[in-house]
């Protein structure tokens, strides 16, 4: 997924190339081993989606990214980054954007306090910023930290609700989407009613985001999801395409005896079959739709039809793209 090429505005590739040496910048200590773990993901690339939605809504992808702009789209990129290091611990993943994951390579603990370092560079960022950005991203870490309690104190509930599913999403996911938008908003000083609408924008953004690897990982491949796919139903993480198979009356059953506990490859791929033939995957589709519906509306509050026209078919396309779409 090509994010430039799908917002329809090609200056945001001169954006991101001014982004990554700030990037780089801002976790660099000059401590050799912190560095070479802090850079560890950020050189193994990514989509900067998070950046991506900071700087389009900060320039519509027709002025020149200022250094405040740049400097918020860093701000939550090290967040996602910091997010990323602390779940795979507690997934005890190995790998991550087909690379070895950092706990895999520098153990736990070193994982653990380089994403908090991470955090505290954020935070740094933001204080410069201004005291409403430093606020909102402060509420954020709240958001997601509360999101993934969510998740964790769900873990191998098959009778989880779908109200307790989305609550946590919203959280771990959607939160940050949130405040990317919102953050390029506050940089740019767009008025308040358009700060608002990229603020919902990106939340409903997320809630797709979400949804859309949820789905992904019943019928994606390991090579699409940059780690083993079936991950979260082996770890006991039931996602809606799973919640929507539990309560269907012919394959609830069958599911509901393999899951409960951890998951072994052979049961891993039974589960992911049975999900993927229950008819969750269309409606989890379903779902994401009517996601993409709300953030193209709240894009079309906004300032720029140019930029309103390229979220809205970035969103769309999340969907469009999903295998049964």
């Amino acid at each position: 997924m090509n994010v430039v090429d799908l917002l329809g505005l090609p200056a945001l590739e001169d954006q991101l190339t001014r982004l990554e040496p700030l990037l780089v910048e801002s976790v660099v200590t000059g401590d050799g081993f912190l560095d070479e773990v802090t850079t560890h993901l950020l050189s193994a690339g990514g989509k900067r989606l998070r950046p991506l939605l900071a700087l389009a809504t900060a320039t519509s992808g027709t002025r020149d990214a200022t250094r405040e702009d740049l400097l918020g789209a860093v701000a939550v990129e090290l967040v996602h980054l910091a997010s990323l290091y602390h779940d795979d611990v507690m997934d005890e993943a190995t790998m991550r954007r087909n690379v070895e994951s950092v706990n895999s390579r520098f153990g736990n603990l070193v994982a653990i306090v380089a994403g908090d370092y991470l955090l505290a560079r954020s935070a740094e960022i933001a204080a410069g910023l201004g005291t409403e950005i430093a606020a909102l991203l402060a509420s954020t870490l709240g958001d997601l930290c509360q999101g993934q309690v969510a998740e964790v104190r769900a873990a191998y509930r098959v009778d989880r609700t779908r109200k307790e599913y989305t609550v946590a999403i919203a959280g771990k996911t959607a939160a940050l989407m949130a405040t990317s938008c919102r953050i390029g908003a506050l940089t740019a000083g767009l008025p308040r009613e358009d700060v608002d609408a990229f603020t919902v924008f990106g939340r409903s953004f997320g809630m797709i985001f979400q949804v859309r690897d949820d789905i992904l990982d019943v019928v994606g491949t390991e090579e699409e999801l940059g780690k083993p796919a079936g991950q979260d139903l082996a770890e006991g993480i039931y996602t809606l395409p799973v919640l929507v198979t539990l309560a269907d009356p012919v394959h609830g059953p069958e599911l509901t005896t393999l899951l409960g506990q951890p998951l072994d490859q052979p049961e891993r791929e039974k589960a992911r079959t049975i999900v993927a033939d229950s008819g969750a995957i269309t409606a989890s589709i379903g779902v994401a739709r009517a996601y993409a519906a709300e953030a193209a509306e709240a894009a079309l509050a906004g300032p720029s039809p140019e930029l309103a026209a390229g979220l809205a078919k970035l969103a769309h396309s999340l969907v469009d793209d999903l295998p049964g779409a």
